[in-house]
């Protein structure tokens, strides 16, 4: 297998509004995470940061820029990688143990890394049997309805456990835009981790069908808008309802 260089591990699109989009390319799609970056008038967001093989913050030039706050959508090894190079951090509180002491298993590494999950090799010294995330106590620990303000946009913290415990989606009601993290994207939903909970996954996507979105911007795989949206969320749940369980979207 090749071995990629530090300039070519990430992939860099600029969206719209004031979105960009940032991947480890050389990392297969079911184990690549998104990287999503907003720039703000006070400061920036970024959520989630990769598996951590190459410096995020060195190599990608424009998230040493400005001040930032580096959120976790939750705590798995994909997306937390590089969360210990930025100095404002913020994750769900039922992940932060795993933040502050991110152990192999704890954030699923022991599971998922191998070389198997690269198509090129990461620079330097890698080797799969070693990986381990760096520890990254979070500065500011988040609750649901707690809002991520930038200065001239925000953005609202859903708590939606299911995946795992401390899973967030970030809602912007003024643009329509929902970074849904792993609760929902245009691929496989993973549900069966060690602390996953289909009764709490089945109750996040049911709060979340409602809401007006028009671009959802997945923790893997590519971005979709409102009908690609209802249309994953109600396949999730016609396969996952058990018989004689009442549809709660009949309730309301």
């Amino acid at each position: 297998m090749k071995i990629a260089t530090p300039d070519s591990w990430y992939r860099i699109q600029g969206l719209a509004d004031g979105v960009t989009h940032i991947d480890e390319h050389h990392i297969k799609p079911f184990f690549r995470c998104n990287i999503w970056h907003v720039r703000g008038r006070d400061r920036d967001l970024l959520l989630d940061s990769g598996m951590g093989v190459v410096s995020l913050r060195r190599t990608v030039a424009r998230l040493a820029e400005r001040p930032l706050i580096a959120v976790a959508s939750h705590a798995h090894f994909d997306h937390i990688g590089n969360h210990h190079e930025f100095a404002e951090r913020a994750i769900h509180r039922a992940e932060a143990g795993i933040l502050a002491e991110p152990t192999r298993p704890a954030t699923l590494a022991d599971l998922y890394v191998s070389d198997e999950i690269f198509t090129a090799r990461p620079p330097g010294d890698y080797d799969s049997t070693r990986y381990a995330v760096v520890p990254a106590p979070a500065t500011r620990l988040l609750e649901d309805g707690d809002v991520i303000d930038l200065g001239d946009r925000s953005f609202e913290v859903m708590h939606l456990p299911g995946h795992s415990p401390g899973s967030i989606a970030l809602w912007e009601r003024a643009t329509g835009i929902l970074f849904s993290g792993d609760v929902v994207y245009d691929g496989p939903l993973i549900d069966d981790c060690y602390h996953s909970d289909v009764d709490d996954y089945l109750a996040g996507l049911e709060r979340l069908r409602g809401l007006p979105v028009r671009t959802v911007h997945g923790g893997h795989f590519p971005s979709f808008g409102p009908d690609r949206f209802r249309a994953l969320i109600d396949e999730y749940l016609a396969g996952k309802r058990r018989p004689g369980c009442p549809d709660e979207a009949t309730k309301k």
